[in-house]
């Protein structure tokens, strides 16, 4: 892999590097990273041994984090959340009875802020070249996991009492089909930059 691609992070490896086709590239990623983390979130895949089927929400947030860096990433979580805010279905939960800013200040709405500082913890280690290696990309995924539940279970807490279970209701059910999409993101990421490299090469 070339010394150029060093500081880059996935999106930046390929197509336009500047002027209007590059704009034009990160607004096309952004609108297919807003359709990916709505896909995903309604994707629900069962989990053996685990109550609680797997959203594969998370996956999407970490891994255009990472694939995307902190400034694309951003721009496509809080293009996300506007679209949501204005009412459309595109959260794990929402229905046509519970949308927009009643759902977002609902029991999730500390998630929501945890994908934001995901997305920019995630997008910062790929611009480090974390993204490259499956050892390091498995270190800044379980740190997104952590920044991502932090808020979350503190929302919880405010929101219902803290003699409440709060770790039961926000933490504990997801924790096995978490596990299963770090080692996921984890081995592609890393495996896709391998294809980069050897693309170039």
């Amino acid at each position: 892999m070339s010394i150029a691609l060093q500081n880059k992070v996935l999106t930046e490896a390929f197509g336009a590097s500047e002027g209007t086709a590059l704009r034009i590239k990160q607004a096309v990623l952004v609108v297919l990273g807003i359709a990916a983390l709505a896909i995903c979130a309604n994707i629900k895949v069962p989990v053996p041994g685990s109550p609680v089927l797997m959203n594969m929400g998370t996956f999407a947030v970490l891994t255009i984090g990472a694939a995307y860096g902190p400034r694309l990433g951003l721009a496509t979580i809080l293009g996300y959340m506007l679209i949501g805010a204005l009412g459309f279905d595109v959260f794990q939960s929402s229905t046509a009875e519970l949308n927009g800013l009643a759902y977002m200040t609902g029991s999730t709405g500390g998630y929501l802020l945890g994908y934001v500082f995901a997305i920019l913890l995630l997008g910062y280690a790929a611009r480090l070249g974390w993204d490259r290696s499956v050892a390091k990309m498995s270190v800044a995924l379980f740190a997104g996991n952590v920044v991502l539940y932090v808020p979350g279970l503190l929302w919880l807490g405010v929101l219902y009492g803290w003699d409440k279970p709060i770790l039961e209701w926000g933490l504990t059910p997801f924790i096995l089909g978490d596990a299963i999409k770090l080692v996921l993101a984890a081995l592609l990421l890393p495996a896709v930059w391998k294809l980069v490299g050897k693309a170039r090469g």
